[in-house]
């Protein structure tokens, strides 16, 4: 596997073009199939016009709020530095809003972000002619024990997402349950990696070689087999203890 990143020039809040980006960018390169396209949620955040000025938002967490499925108020959380939210099927802080590198504005998450893989993805296949390849749109989370932050799919398109070991043998000849390897969130954490947190400018990243993934096209929206409903988690005991608040992105499951 080779990961290697794309410089761009800069992207520019409130709303700016990612399809001709992409053009721009990739006009010196020699793409390959068997590639997985890595794009940060945040320039497709923007080619949706996905951005609020930040002077104009009176209180921060009331956005948040609004933009989270369900909220804990900033109180619970220690020293009150984030408020810690479920979005999309996620465990995210601030729901995802972002101002670094926002020149201003509150970058929210990108709005339908399985469609924007699909349409990054077509635009790509129809102007670079390649059959195997992949979309992801990443974003930076933290884990709970751990300190910095680390790459996580927000929506994937073009492969496959896990690796099934269930019914095969380990060494021993034992037979496996139970494992599946993510490799949707494996390939954006390491792409996340090199693609920056500050001013690289680098907010696309190219991994290549992807051998172990399984190239297809089928559709995540309706059926997702990267996500798990909350009750059947293996921390729903500590997800479903929180006393959540719904927020005003909450719909019925």
């Amino acid at each position: 596997m080779l990961t290697k990143t794309v410089k761009t020039r800069a992207f520019i809040p409130p709303q700016d073009d990612l399809l001709s980006l992409i053009k721009e960018s990739f006009s010196t390169l020699k793409l390959k199939e068997k590639s997985i396209f890595v794009i940060t949620s945040k320039i497709v955040s923007i080619w949706q016009g996905r951005c609020i000025e930040a002077k104009l938002i009176e209180d921060k967490d009331e956005l948040i709020k609004k933009e989270a499925e369900f909220y804990l108020d900033r109180e619970k959380v220690p020293n009150r530095y984030v408020m810690l939210t479920m979005k999309q099927n996620l465990l995210i802080p601030t729901a995802g809003i972002d101002e670094s590198n926002g020149k201003g504005y509150f970058i929210l998450w990108p709005k339908n972000p399985y469609q924007a893989a699909k349409e990054i993805y077509n635009f790509i296949k129809r102007n670079y002619h390649l059959d195997n390849f992949g979309i992801i749109i990443s974003d930076s989370h933290c884990i709970p024990l751990r300190w910095g932050t680390i790459g996580i799919t927000l929506a994937y398109y073009g492969f496959y997402p896990l690796k099934d070991y269930r019914g095969t043998k380990d060494i021993f000849g034992r037979v496996m349950k139970m494992t599946q390897s993510n490799l949707a969130d494996s390939i954006a954490a390491a792409a996340v990696c090199i693609m920056g947190e500050g001013d690289e400018q680098t907010p696309i990243a190219i991994v290549e070689d992807l051998d172990l993934v399984e190239f297809k096209e089928f559709d995540p929206i309706n059926s997702n087999p990267l996500e798990i409903n909350r009750y059947d988690d293996i921390y729903a005991p500590l997800l479903n203890i929180i006393k959540w608040k719904k927020g005003g992105n909450y719909q019925e499951k």
